[in-house]
């Protein structure tokens, strides 16, 4: 399955997730450390905000893998950003390799990224589109379950009343139950296993989430404090957890400085603009 980071805070180069730290994302698309198979080079993407030139993020996706872009690199080392996304894509059976699968996925100024798989998606995927409205229905342009999750979440953002922060966990906690109740209502039995995150450029929400009993699903770690620095290949978080301002969300530690913590099974983290967190439990 995928890897994926997430970071809000003070503005940092991208290098600073995507290339300086030990166990950067690139490290992680060829040795992935929490997976029994290590490889995710079925195409990157990174999502990042500019708020001075527009409020939809700037994205730059591709098939390659990301240890072989030589854009990629060159990129990372001049962009800077306060809010970023960026994933590397172990490809399911659900979806080829397109640029169109690649996440991150935008819709406006929200993205959304997916490690993980939808249990039973071929025979979801058509009452799901069936479920939703034109603006979600027509943002479809791939044919993975990560996607249609997307769909989902465009649908929810619709609907709600909630504004800011609220809105994004009450749009991804609304996704994750309607995906669950398709799969009660129309599968087989797999098991979905929904690592998720959603921004609006300004906070952001992320969740562990998995159908599968007696199992914590894939690994999702959150850590906290006041900057995150990357010096001569080192990377640490300056106070850690004790700090606040600076938060990043990852599949796995970037780095072995302390202060990453698990997410818990089945919740859910919100990242204020301010670099505030606190975690929810999810039910669905």
């Amino acid at each position: 399955m995928c890897r994926f980071t997430m970071y809000l805070g003070p503005r940092i180069r991208l290098s600073s997730l995507v290339v300086e730290p030990k166990h950067s994302i690139i490290d992680q698309s060829f040795h992935s450390s929490s997976q029994e198979e290590p490889l995710n080079g079925d195409g990157f993407g990174i999502a990042w905000y500019a708020p001075e030139m527009a409020q939809e993020p700037a994205l730059f996706r591709s098939v390659t893998p990301a240890w072989n872009n030589n854009n990629l690199l060159e990129l990372a080392h001049v962009v800077q950003s306060h809010l970023i996304f960026a994933h590397v894509r172990a490809a399911t059976k659900h979806g080829g390799q397109s640029e169109a699968n690649c996440h991150p996925f935008r819709s406006g100024r929200h993205a959304f990224m997916h490690n993980g798989d939808v249990g039973d998606f071929p025979v979801l995927r058509r009452p799901l589109l069936n479920s939703v409205g034109d603006r979600a229905f027509a943002s479809v342009q791939g044919n993975t379950d990560s996607e249609h999750l997307f769909a989902l979440v465009i649908d929810e953002l619709e609907k709600t009343s909630a504004t800011g922060i609220e809105k994004l966990a009450a749009a991804l906690q609304g996704a994750v139950a309607r995906v669950v109740e398709l799969g009660r209502r129309h599968g087989n039995g797999a098991f979905s296993y929904l690592n998720l995150a959603l921004t609006d450029g300004e906070c952001a929400v992320a969740c562990r989430y998995t159908t599968e009993p007696d199992y914590d699903g894939e690994s999702l770690f959150v850590h906290t404090g006041r900057l995150y620095v990357c010096h001569d290949g080192a990377c640490r978080m300056l106070a850690p957890a004790h700090g606040h301002g600076c938060v990043l969300v990852s599949s796995e530690p970037l780095s072995e400085d302390y202060g990453w913590q698990p997410l818990s099974r089945n919740s859910m983290v919100l990242v204020g603009k301010d670099g505030q967190t606190a975690v929810r439990t999810m039910t669905a």
